[in-house]
């Protein structure tokens, strides 16, 4: 007698389920720029997908394929329940606008390393250069020592520390450390849309906040998200507390990505002028407003060169995921409502 549908329907679900039983991941910030490109990259991956929201109906899309449940990073508790059975667990959690940041940020942290200890599962990490300080200035390395002279990069630091010592106790890591994050959606806490233009408007003036002729380091969103999805898929093969840098897109004198941004908006009709970005007026409105405290802490990294050596990554990729830069910028803009168009090219990755 042959099986019933509803047996072969059963079937079909108990095997889909034993071949996802790894690869399920939890995504805290997974509404925000860096934690939703992630989301999505998994989800392509063939990963099944967790993400944590107060309101999780809110944010809930038809289609979606992200399995919310309703929490808090900040509730340990919630934490952990969310990540059970989970192989991943990805921090990319961030307070928006760094409001409340030394207060939020190593509770959360906490309470991820709390629930990858109880579930088994790997912690991957967004890293940035605010862990370090001018004495390892230019060329950063995995190795490169860690003396910040700013409070955040003081709370990397201990970020950082505490994963590594959760590492020395079985909780594996991975860290993608990378420059000035820009891409689709990245609104807030992004120096790309806060600073160079004016996200939800039409171009018309792209700000340089750098000092002239100093490089900068920019890092794509998807192309960090890629790197982080094809670390994750060598997981087993990594060291316990595993560190890497991404080169992304090196402006070596300050002026390329500005110079990329008026070319995509010529494309589209756009005539861009280009400016100094206003420091003064920054100096006298910061003791209001916080996100321009936090700019002008880290102005530093506009004074001096920093860049990312990516050789670790190379040799274990065997190349870095990198979208060229003005397909890279158009889908941004785009995204942002600053072309006029829902028109975009899409992206071309290539190897670096």
């Amino acid at each position: 007698m042959p099986p019933s549908k509803h047996f072969n329907r059963r079937l079909d679900v108990a095997l889909t389920s034993l071949q996802t039983t790894d690869k399920l991941a939890l995504v805290l910030g997974a509404t925000g720029g860096i934690g939703g490109e992630v989301a999505r990259q998994l989800l392509d991956a063939g990963w099944r997908v967790r993400a944590l929201h107060r309101h999780p109906g809110k944010v809930a899309k038809t289609g979606d394929s992200i399995e919310w449940h309703e929490g808090d990073a900040m509730d340990r508790e919630a934490v952990v329940r969310a990540a059970q059975d989970c192989t991943v667990i990805v921090h990319a959690v961030n307070p928006p606008g760094y409001r409340r940041w030394p207060q939020l940020v190593l509770p959360m942290l906490g309470n991820t390393i709390a629930a990858a200890q109880a579930a088994g599962a790997t912690v991957v990490f967004p890293g940035t250069v605010y862990n370090y300080g001018p004495d390892a200035f230019p060329l950063l390395r995995e190795d490169s020592p860690q003396r910040p002279r700013t409070r955040k990069g003081a709370i990397r630091v201990e970020m950082e520390r505490q994963l590594q010592a959760a590492a020395d106790h079985g909780v594996r890591t991975i860290i993608v450390r990378a420059g000035d994050f820009f891409g689709p959606h990245m609104v807030g806490n992004s120096w790309f849309s806060q600073g160079l233009i004016e996200a939800g408007k039409p171009l018309r003036v792209v700000r340089l906040p750098g000092k002239p002729g100093v490089g900068h380091e920019w890092a794509y969103v998807p192309d960090v998200a890629r790197t982080m999805v094809e670390l994750i898929a060598r997981r087993a093969t990594l060291a316990p507390f595993a560190t890497f840098h991404l080169a992304g897109h090196w402006d070596a004198d300050g002026t390329q990505m500005a110079a990329a941004i008026s070319r995509v908006a010529h494309r589209h009709g756009l005539e861009v002028a280009q400016r100094r970005f206003p420091w003064p007026l920054v100096f006298a409105a910061a003791p209001f407003v916080t996100t321009l405290r936090e700019m002008l802490e880290m102005r530093y990294l506009w004074r001096e060169p920093v860049q990312l050596d990516n050789a670790r990554l190379v040799a274990t990729l065997g190349r870095e995921p990198h979208t060229a830069l003005d397909a890279a910028v158009e889908t941004t803009l785009a995204s942002l409502g600053c072309l006029g168009s829902p028109e975009g090219v899409a992206p071309t990755l290539q190897g670096k």
